[in-house]
C-alpha cells in the first residue's frame, strides 16, 4: 500500500507540471509572447477557464501527502518555511493578476497586473524546478530527522540548474500552447518560433542535468539496474523529446505539445522512479533518510484515504475534461468579450 501510494503521489504531481505547467509556461512568456493588448486577452482566454482546476492537482498532492505520509508533511513543510510560504504569495499574486486585470479599463492598470503575472509564474516555475532538485540531492537531516537545513542551502548549484530547467522547458510548454490556442495569425506564428528556440535550449539543459544528476546524487541509477523494466521512463522521455523536434519542423504545434506533455511526464516519472523508495533523501548519505516507510500512516488509514482519493480523482478528471470540451478550440477577441 506504502509503494501505491507513492505511485498516486508522484502521479498528482505529474499531472500537476504537465497541466498547470501550461499556465505556469504561458504567464511566464506573457510579455514577450504578448506584443498588445488583444494578444494578452487571447493568451489569458486560453488559461482562464482552467488554471484553477489544474491547480487542484497540487493542492491534492499536498492533502495527499498529510493523509498518506503525515511525517514527511510535517518534517519537509517546516525545514521549507519560508519557501512554501513565497510560493503560497506567488500562487496568490499570479491568481490576483488574472482575476484583476480586466477590472478597470485602462492601459497602466493592466500592464501593472500583466507584470506581475509574468515575474510571479516564472518565478513559480523556478521555485517548482529547484524544489525537485532539491528532493533529488537530499537535504541534511539529523539522527532524529529532523531538518537542519536553511534557505541558503536549498539554494544550491544542482537545485538551481534544475530551476532553470524547470523555467525554460515550461516557457517552451506554454509557448507551444499558445501556438496551438491562439487565433490571431500573427501571435502564433511568433509563438511557434519562440516555442522552437527555447525547445533548443531545454534540450541542451536537459542533457547537462541528466549528466550532473548521478554526481549530485550518488547512486541515483541503482533502481534502473535493480529494475531493468523502468529504463522504458528514460527512453520515453527521449522519444518524447524527438518528437517535439521532428512536430516542430513540420509545423504541427498540436502534436509538438503533446510530445512536451509526455517528455515531462517520462521525466518526472524517471526521477521518481530513481528515487524509490525516498521521498526526501538525507544528503549524502544512502539511508536515515524520509522514505514511505518511516513516514507512512497506518495500513488502515491508507486504505480508507486511496478509496477516498479514488474519488476525487475520478471528479476532477470528469470534470477536466468537461471543461476542455466546452473551450477547445482556438481562442479569439470574440470569444473572450470582455473577460480578459
Amino acid at each position: 500500500m506504502t509503494t501505491l501510494w507513492y505511485l498516486i503521489l508522484g502521479g498528482m504531481l505529474i499531472a500537476f507540471a504537465v497541466f498547470d505547467g501550461l499556465n505556469l509556461g504561458t504567464g511566464a512568456m506573457h510579455l514577450l509572447l504578448g506584443k498588445n493588448n488583444n494578444e494578452r486577452r487571447v493568451q489569458l482566454g486560453a488559461v482562464g477557464p482552467v488554471w484553477f482546476g489544474y491547480e487542484v492537482w497540487l493542492l491534492a498532492a499536498g492533502g495527499s501527502m498529510v493523509s498518506a505520509f503525515p511525517t514527511l508533511y510535517a518534517k519537509s513543510f517546516s525545514g521549507f518555511y519560508i519557501v512554501l510560504n513565497l510560493v503560497l504569495w506567488l500562487l496568490i499574486i499570479r491568481g490576483t493578476s488574472i482575476e484583476f486585470r480586466h477590472q478597470v479599463d485602462n492601459d497602466l492598470w493592466r500592464g501593472f497586473w500583466d507584470v506581475w503575472y509574468c515575474i510571479s509564474s516564472a518565478l513559480l516555475a523556478i521555485l517548482f524546478g529547484a524544489a525537485v532538485g532539491n528532493v533529488i540531492r537530499g537535504v541534511p537531516f539529523d539522527e532524529h530527522l529532523n531538518f537542519t537545513g536553511s534557505l541558503g542551502l536549498a539554494l544550491n548549484p544542482y537545485a538551481i540548474l534544475v530551476g532553470v530547467l524547470s523555467l525554460v522547458y515550461l516557457a517552451m510548454h506554454g509557448s507551444l500552447f499558445v501556438a496551438v490556442k491562439s487565433g490571431i495569425d500573427e501571435h502564433r506564428e511568433r509563438a511557434h518560433k519562440v516555442g522552437g528556440w527555447l525547445y533548443a535550449a531545454a534540450v541542451v539543459l536537459m542533457l547537462l542535468t541528466t549528466a550532473v544528476s548521478p554526481l549530485a546524487r550518488p547512486g541515483l541509477l541503482d533502481n534502473f539496474h535493480r529494475f531493468p523494466a523502468l529504463v522504458i521512463l528514460p527512453l520515453l522521455t527521449i522519444a518524447g523529446a524527438v518528437g517535439i523536434g521532428v512536430s516542430l519542423k513540420a509545423g504541427n504545434d498540436n502534436r509538438a505539445l503533446v510530445s512536451s506533455a509526455i517528455t515531462l511526464a517520462a521525466l518526472m516519472g524517471s526521477a521518481g522512479a530513481s528515487l524509490w523508495p525516498n521521498l526526501l533523501p538525507n544528503l549524502g548519505q544512502a539511508s536515515n533518510g524520509l522514505t514511505i516507510y518511516n513516514t507512512a500512516a497506518p495500513q488502515a488509514d491508507l486504505t480508507i484515504a486511496a478509496i477516498l482519493n479514488l474519488i476525487g480523482v475520478v471528479a476532477v478528471v470528469l470534470y477536466g475534461i468537461y471543461v476542455h470540451k466546452v473551450f477547445k478550440g482556438r481562442v479569439d477577441l470574440a470569444q473572450t468579450g470582455h473577460a480578459y
